[in-house]
């Protein structure tokens, strides 16, 4: 699983809009989160980790932010700045080439953004492998940040071979097929936590975004839908013959959109750390691909949409079915996107937990 890499028409770098409007969204959390720190710690070498940073103009986004706002904090005190050790983790297959090969334009941009010629030493490392795991040493960093990562599971839930006709949790979908989602994000983000609690030091602080939901039903439109429509494009698919059932039978993507009350309940269970907040927002899907959405520009959203989704999704479908069929999966799914679009405005809901990390 990892996102479209490269700079061409279909990669994440050039199909991203939707998680820099989030991101963008969720500033203030940030800012406040990073001043609180500011407030309580500055040590000489400030460790932040951005965990699920893809590639891309996003992935230096946090790095880039983070500095500006100790700098603005250290102005105002007049202390002396830190170093910066930036860590960008995602999965090994990530393209991190692609994000290494703009670090000069990434330094010459803060230098212009900062108003000035002499930066502050900042040394940015890659941190390839699983954040459900360990990935730095003990007490190791400050601030750690995560936006539209968490909502991807590890592995594809166990016991859903009767989830048949959907690719996900649908309307239709028997009732151990949520439980068994709800369960491996269970697993997965109090996992998540635990190795967290290890690596931040005490009073350090986490801000994570991810895909969620309002409602207390998993399979609700708010969080499913985008997935429905992608399964009606396979299963027509499947009734022309051009793809078999079974494989669409077998195919389920590893993902789950949580609501506030199932991750507070989860972080106050794990118990390491204190949530400071959490906050809904929500955009729409024409927003989120630079089209506000309206009566006579339905057609173009659909058209970023469906290259957003698969700058998201190419990998897994090309993992279980093969390439030869993508170019007429995302057709397809384009026309069905610019037909529901052209009747409802859909929206995503986000969710952004602060949290700050206990004394023991």
């Amino acid at each position: 699983m990892h996102m479209n890499g490269g700079s061409g028409d279909t990669s994440y770098a050039n199909n991203s809009l939707l998680q820099q409007k989030v991101m963008c969204l969720t500033k203030s959390i940030r800012e406040e989160a990073i001043g609180c720190l500011f407030r309580t710690t500055l040590p000489e070498r400030l460790a932040v980790a951005d965990l699920g940073c893809s590639s891309g103009p996003n992935a230096l986004f946090l790095a880039s932010e983070f500095i500006k706002a100790v700098e603005k904090l250290c102005r105002r005190q007049k202390h002396q700045s830190p170093e910066y050790q930036i860590f960008l983790n995602d999965l090994p297959s990530n393209d991190f080439n692609t994000i290494f090969m703009s670090l000069h334009s990434f330094k010459n941009q803060l230098s212009h953004e900062m108003l000035t010629t002499h930066l502050p030493p900042c040394f940015i490392t890659a941190v390839p492998g699983s954040f459900y795991g360990r990935l730095f040493p003990s007490k190791s960093l400050h601030f750690v940040h995560s936006s539209y990562s968490l909502q991807w599971l590890s592995q594809v839930p166990e016991g859903i071979e009767n989830n048949k006709g959907n690719i996900y949790m649908g309307t239709r979908s028997p009732s151990n097929v949520m439980k068994a989602y709800y369960h491996q994000f269970q697993k997965d983000f109090s996992l998540f936590l635990k190795c967290r609690a290890e690596e931040v030091v005490e009073g350090g602080r986490m801000v994570l975004t991810l895909l969620g939901r309002r409602s207390q039903d998993p399979s609700s439109k708010e969080c499913c839908y985008i997935w429905e429509l992608l399964a009606e494009v396979l299963n027509q698919m499947v009734l022309e013959g051009i793809i078999r059932e079974e494989e669409v039978n077998s195919f389920n993507i590893p993902n789950y959109t949580p609501s506030p009350t199932e991750l507070k309940w989860l972080v106050r269970k794990e118990g390491s750390f204190s949530m400071n907040g959490v906050q809904v927002s929500e955009v729409s899907w024409g927003a989120a691909c630079g089209c506000e959405q309206s009566d006579d520009n339905y057609k173009e959203s659909a058209y970023r949409m469906a290259k957003c989704m698969r700058a998201v999704a190419q990998t897994l479908l090309v993992n279980h079915f093969g390439d030869s069929i993508i170019e007429h999966v995302f057709m397809r799914y384009q026309q069905v996107l610019a037909h529901r679009m052209s009747l409802e405005k859909p929206h995503f809901i986000n969710l952004t937990l602060s949290l700050t990390r206990n004394t023991n």
